[in-house]
């Protein structure tokens, strides 16, 4: 018998202020597959794929959905000086460091936006990487294993709501609609008066790791400063 085929696992973050969410997609198992969903319209924007682990209950989305903060594995199979692990925060969908807190070790990490710009770490104070310093970006630091960031959740973990039995993955999205996942499949669940519609079925997509455009690239700015008006 033909071995059978594992759907992939997906996980959503929804922006605490506009129509945008992340879908992190987990399949093969040493792969992730990062996309974009517009909730306003339901498009979706493939991004950046990963050969590594990403924890996407540690990560988070700012509140305009523009960029994302995640918190990443690799171990040894990446040659790089980030350590095997660490937090980023990148332009949604793609993985592209903007700023990046190398860590060394999967116990916290990652953290949530305080608003588009800022962000709390779980982890100690820790210097940006040289190459991904951060520009424009304010980010401080909780350390998780203190009485007093466990009694104030300074930086709750995304959870599943759990509102329909069996699913992998429940929650809401911006406009009130229960959304969960199964068999690879993003649905939107169904009311009284309505069938439960599929959003997107993400089982056959393979591995294809491009680069980021420029756009995502670009650090983030300070804010433009008003013109001041010159002698009249």
């Amino acid at each position: 018998m033909a071995d059978k085929k594992i759907a992939p696992r997906l996980f959503v973050i929804f922006a605490r202020e506009a129509h945008e969410a992340v879908v992190f997609r987990r399949g093969p198992s040493d792969w992730f597959h990062v996309i974009r969903w517009n909730t306003k319209n339901d498009a979706f924007y493939p991004g950046a794929w990963l050969k590594g682990r990403i924890y996407p209950e540690k990560c988070d989305l700012s509140p305009d959905g523009k960029l994302l903060l995640s918190f990443i594995h690799q171990g040894r199979k990446m040659k790089t000086d980030y350590r095997s692990s660490w937090s980023a925060i990148s332009r949604s969908p793609w993985l592209h460091a903007l700023g990046l807190w190398p860590q060394g070790t999967t116990y916290g990490g990652g953290g949530r936006f305080t608003d588009d710009r800022s962000a709390v770490l779980r982890f100690y104070p820790v210097a940006a990487h040289p190459d991904h310093p951060g520009a424009g970006l304010d980010v401080s630091f909780i350390a998780s294993d203190t009485s007093f960031a466990r009694k104030n959740d300074l930086a709750p973990l995304h959870r599943s709501t759990c509102e329909i039995e069996g699913a992998e993955w429940t929650g809401r999205d911006q406009r009130g609609r229960l959304i969960y996942t199964a068999d690879g499949k993003l649905i939107c669940a169904g009311t009284k008066t309505r069938e439960a519609t599929c959003l997107a079925d993400f089982n056959n997509l393979v591995p294809d790791p491009q680069p980021p455009p420029f756009s995502a690239t670009v650090p983030v700015g300070a804010k433009k400063r008003q013109r001041r008006a010159g002698p009249k």
